[in-house]
């Protein structure tokens, strides 16, 4: 037992040696599992199609401290909503401003708020008449390792408030006008380089 625990303090101690440390910026990207409005409720047809509700994102990010730390990014967002109808895709510019902490060894913990500007929405074979805001504030929490100069964290972002858009559909007259709300509610794993 003590042998065991030994190596468990060794392995932590050398892992920290090894995590990014100080300030820096860098490079990241990875995958979204997005469900707009209503994330719960989308994760349960997840395993029917996995990819329904899948996207990417890629982008930079700046660090300021150690132990404690600032760390701002700028990060292009693509995301896509499977409905019955056809797929919402939303392309976006995120702003995370994330204020973390070293746990322990290479493993920490952050939240923030992140700041969203949506650049472009598509619907399949509906034209879409209006996005109630183009900008909108939401919420960044999770956690992450970092192991020399590369990182991967998982996170999991929810809008504040609620962000429409209408739309109408083009090919059924009878059906009127209709809201999607575009609030992004995902989670998001990021692999990330320290340049």
């Amino acid at each position: 037992m003590k042998k065991t625990l030994m190596i468990v303090v060794v392995a932590l101690f050398s892992a920290s040696a090894f995590a990014q440390s100080g300030s820096g910026f860098g490079i990241k990207a990875g995958l979204n599992y997005n469900g707009n409005g209503d994330y719960f409720k989308s994760a349960e047809q997840a395993f029917e199609n996995p990819d329904r509700n899948a996207g990417y994102h890629v982008g930079f990010y700046g660090k300021l401290g150690n132990r404690i730390y600032l760390r701002p990014e700028l990060v292009y967002t693509s995301t896509k909503s499977g409905y019955d109808e056809g797929d919402l895709k939303i392309q976006k510019l995120d702003v995370p401003v994330l204020l973390g902490a070293k746990v322990i060894g290479p493993l920490h913990v952050f939240a923030g708020p992140s700041f969203q500007y949506i650049l472009n929405t598509k619907f399949d074979g509906i034209t879409i008449d209006d996005i109630e805001n183009d900008f909108s504030v939401g919420l960044n929490i999770g956690a992450g390792v970092n192991l020399g100069k590369f990182g991967i964290d998982l996170r999991y972002e929810r809008g504040f408030s609620e962000n429409e858009i209408n739309f109408i559909n083009n090919n059924i007259t009878e059906l009127g006008e209709d809201r999607v709300d575009t609030r992004p509610d995902q989670l998001i794993l990021s692999f990330s380089l320290k340049i």
